[in-house]
């Protein structure tokens, strides 16, 4: 499980200006991810926005993907959603080599209750090949996943690894770290909560400014995972605002926008997401210059 320990990155899908997936700035977006010291890349989460990519795109943009990480970092594939038999038949047509585990979301818009929600991941388990790393992100999908189902899901199947949290709740953390297996990765959903919570027992991070600011970003992490957070609070706080913006006006057009500005990407997106506002766009310039990053 050490291969999940650090800075993960859910890494943005580019598009030309037509719409369609830009596979040359795919490979400069991966270079980018592993020149700055990242340790694994998730392959078609929320933040690729994986919702408005068909079937045969996702499969050509994992395909690239595995081509040109060649080895460098472990990879991590998004499968998930809110229709269980749906799932379970996108795990048994997708192809895992290259792959390390999958990330998979906590099934959205149903609002499922507790026992929903652990019957999925159950037949989730029994049907992967990979290991699973959960994600709870109410936010997005407008139900929780309590600590207590979490635990109850990692004690009850070893291929169940890992756990993205990203609801804000501090007590919720609290209960899934003092509880989990030894082996049961606790990783953050938030940038900006990643060293308080690496400081309370978490592993690391799956990041979305990890996109634009890798070096900066995994070195914060790595620092925490030593116990140096003294010296990794400055880098904690250099990111906060830039970090602030690039959600401001949802995922991922803020990072997109600071990407196009480091000459990774364009910062197309697909409906429904829109680029930020000029005024957000100006705020993130500000802050790339900052950092020194132009």
């Amino acid at each position: 499980m050490n291969k999940f320990h650090g800075t993960g990155v859910a890494i943005i899908t580019p598009f030309k200006t037509d719409g369609t997936v830009d596979h040359a700035a795919l490979k400069n977006v991966i270079d980018h991810i592993i020149n700055g010291g990242v340790e694994y890349i998730v392959s078609l989460g929320t933040t690729g926005e994986s919702a408005t990519l068909s079937s045969d795109e996702k499969k050509s943009v994992w395909e690239t993907t595995i081509s040109h990480v060649d080895g460098r970092v472990k990879l991590v594939a998004g499968v998930g959603g809110n229709n269980t038999a749906e799932v379970l038949k996108d795990l048994k047509k997708f192809d895992s080599k290259g792959f390390d585990a999958i990330l998979s979301v906590c099934p959205y818009y149903n609002k499922p209750t507790q026992e929903g929600i652990y019957q999925h991941y159950k037949a989730i388990a029994e049907e992967s090949v990979l290991p699973i790393i959960l994600y709870n992100v109410p936010g997005r999908t407008g139900v929780n996943m309590t600590a207590d189902t979490t635990l109850r899901l990692a004690h009850d199947f070893k291929n169940i690894i890992a756990m993205k949290e990203a609801s804000g709740n501090f007590d919720q953390f609290n209960k899934i770290i003092k509880d989990k297996p030894a082996d049961f990765l606790f990783l953050s959903g938030d940038d900006p909560i990643t060293l308080p919570l690496i400081a309370m027992g978490a592993a690391g991070v799956i990041s979305v400014i990890g996109n634009a600011l890798p070096g900066i970003f995994s070195t914060m992490v790595r620092m925490c995972l030593d116990g140096k957070f003294i010296e990794a609070q400055p880098l904690h706080h250099s990111l906060t605002e830039i970090t602030g913006l690039c959600f401001v006006e949802g995922n991922p057009g803020g990072v997109k926008s600071a990407m196009k500005q480091l000459g990774l990407c364009s910062d197309t997106m697909r409906l429904p997401l829109v680029n930020v506002s000029n005024h957000t766009e100006e705020q993130i310039r500000a802050q790339l210059e900052l950092l020194k990053m132009l």
